[in-house]
C-alpha cells in the first residue's frame, strides 16, 4: 500500500507565502493608524498606505526595517532605526560600490524605500525624476548637445539608466499620452490613472487598448486605438527602456555607437509593452505582440525609430517614389538611344 505523504517543505512553503507577508501586513496596519495621517506625524513621515502596500517591501513589515521600534513607540522616546539596505540587497550593494556613485549617493538619495519598485512597474519619467534631484535637466541637456543631435528628442525618449549603466537588454514601452490643444513644446504628458479610469467608463483600465482583455496587445488592437476617434486627444509614446537594471552607472563604449539603438534589420527592438497608469501610482505593463515598431503608420504612429522601425507599406511608397524618378531619365536616354540613327542620318542631310 502506498501511503501519499506532503513533502517535507510544503508547511514551510506555505508558511512563508502566506503567514509571514499576513502578520508583516497586519503590523503595518498599526503604524500607518498615525503614519498615514500627514496632521498626526508630520509630512515628513507620512506614508500613503495605498502605494506602500503594493510594494515588495510591506510584505516585510514595518518593523524588519524599524528594529528599535516597540510597542510603546512613539511613547518611548526611542528614535526609529532604519534599515541597511545592504541586508537584503547584498548584490546590488556590491555592484553599486564599484560605480561612481557611490562617494556620492546613498541609497536613500535615489530610493524611497516606502514607494520602491521594479523597473517593469514604474514610467521612464519616473526613473528621470531620479536622476533630476541631482542632476538638473537643463545642464544635463546642454552638456549632451555638444555631441548629442537632436537632445532634447534623447532625452524625453530615454530613460538615463538606458544609456548610463551597464544594462543591456532594452526593449520598447509605450506610455499613453494625453495631447493638449496646442501640441507644442511640453503639450504631451503621460495619462493619470483617473483620465484613464473615466475613458474606461467601468471597465478596467486595461481594456481602453487591451479589448479582448486577454492580457495581451495585438497588433490589430494597437491600430484601433490609433484609430478611434474617441481617442483622438490620446496617442502611443515609446521609450527605450532597460528591461533589468543594474546599479554600474558608468557609459560603456556601445553606448557612443548609434547603432546600439538604432540598430537595422527586423529583428532590432521588437520586444514591446504596453505600460497603464494604476490607482496606486505604480504603471501595469501588457505584453504587445512582436513588430510593433514596424507597423509605423497605424501601430505606433508616434514612435518612429531611425534604423530598427520598418514600414511595408513606406517601403512599397518608397519604391514606387524611386521607381517614378528613375521614369523620366532612364526613359529618356533609352529613347535617344532608338532613334540615334535617326538623329545622325539628319545631321548628314
Amino acid at each position: 500500500m502506498c501511503i501519499h505523504r506532503e513533502p517535507a517543505f510544503l508547511p514551510i512553503l506555505l508558511f512563508l507565502t502566506f503567514v509571514i507577508p499576513a502578520v508583516a501586513i497586519a503590523g503595518n496596519a498599526d503604524c500607518l493608524v498615525c503614519h498615514a495621517d500627514a496632521d498626526a506625524v508630520g509630512e515628513t513621515f507620512r506614508i500613503d498606505h495605498l502605494t506602500f502596500d503594493t510594494t515588495a517591501h510591506a510584505a516585510l513589515g514595518c518593523r524588519e526595517c524599524h528594529t528599535s521600534v516597540t510597542t510603546d513607540h512613539p511613547g518611548d522616546g526611542i528614535a526609529p532605526s532604519k534599515a541597511d539596505c545592504r541586508g537584503c540587497h547584498e548584490a546590488i550593494s556590491a555592484e553599486y560600490a564599484r560605480s561612481t556613485h557611490q562617494a556620492n549617493a546613498d541609497c536613500r538619495d535615489c530610493h524611497n524605500p516606502h514607494v520602491a519598485r521594479g523597473p517593469a512597474a514604474v514610467s521612464g519619467a519616473d526613473m528621470n525624476r531620479q536622476c533630476e534631484s541631482c542632476h538638473g535637466r537643463l545642464d544635463t541637456t546642454l552638456r549632451h548637445a555638444e555631441w548629442l543631435p537632436q537632445t532634447d528628442l534623447h532625452m524625453a525618449m530615454l530613460p538615463c539608466i538606458s544609456c548610463h549603466t551597464a544594462s543591456e537588454e532594452n526593449v520598447i514601452t509605450l506610455y499613453i499620452i494625453r495631447r493638449s490643444d496646442t501640441l507644442l513644446g511640453d503639450g504631451q504628458r503621460l495619462a493619470t490613472y483617473p483620465e484613464l479610469k473615466e475613458l474606461a467608463e467601468g471597465k478596467s483600465i486595461s481594456s481602453l487598448i487591451d479589448r479582448n482583455e486577454d492580457d495581451y496587445i495585438s497588433l490589430t488592437e494597437l491600430r484601433m486605438f490609433n484609430s478611434d476617434p474617441e481617442n483622438r486627444m490620446l496617442r502611443l509614446q515609446g521609450m527605450i527602456t532597460p528591461e533589468a537594471v543594474t546599479h554600474d552607472f558608468r557609459t560603456l563604449d556601445n553606448r557612443w555607437d548609434c547603432s546600439f539603438c538604432h540598430a537595422s534589420g527586423p529583428g532590432a527592438r521588437q520586444t514591446s509593452y504596453v505600460s497603464l497608469a494604476r490607482e496606486d501610482g505604480s504603471y501595469l505593463r501588457i505584453a504587445a505582440e512582436k513588430g510593433a515598431v514596424l507597423d509605423a503608420l497605424y501601430g505606433t504612429p508616434d514612435f518612429y525609430m531611425v534604423g530598427a522601425t520598418r514600414s511595408k507599406v513606406l517601403d512599397v511608397i518608397g519604391m514606387v517614389i524611386i521607381a517614378g524618378g528613375m521614369v523620366m531619365p532612364v526613359g529618356h536616354g533609352t529613347l535617344r538611344f532608338l532613334t540615334r540613327k535617326n538623329r545622325e542620318h539628319k545631321e548628314e542631310e
